[in-house]
């Protein structure tokens, strides 16, 4: 009787191995801009469940940037520009809109754009 061989050959198993490192690269570059914009999101959950009665909208920017160091963000991903304080559906909203963007292999770069509005509790002062 004869036995036959299955699996994958040395040639396949290399062709999964690369296509499964390729992702794991992908991963690895990916992964820390999205923990990044999850400090964001804590730090701006942060400020929006204080009360800002009072506040202009440059101190609560000023406020929230230095929450975002506690949270880690880098002092280059997010801008005093990229925050901004408005009317929103449900009142007044805080909402910080930026792209970050990150190298990956050569010339290629992957752009990826980050957005999030939370509700503000209290009466915002006048800009001075």
């Amino acid at each position: 009787m004869q036995s036959r061989q299955t699996g994958i050959t040395l040639f396949s198993f290399l062709i999964v191995v690369l296509v499964a490192g390729f992702f794991a690269y992908m991963a690895m570059k990916l992964v820390p801009a999205y923990t990044e914009f999850m400090g964001v999101q804590k730090a701006m959950t942060e400020v929006s469940s204080e009360n800002v009665d009072g506040k202009s909208p440059e101190e609560i920017r000023r406020d929230l940037m230095k929450r975002m160091n506690y949270q880690y963000v880098g002092d280059d991903t997010v801008q005093a520009g990229d925050i901004s304080i408005g009317q929103g559906a449900q009142g007044s909203e805080l909402r910080v809109a930026y792209d970050k963007d990150i190298p990956f292999i050569y010339n290629i770069d992957f752009l990826v754009h980050f957005e999030k509005a939370v509700p503000i509790q209290g009466n915002i002062a006048a800009p001075n």
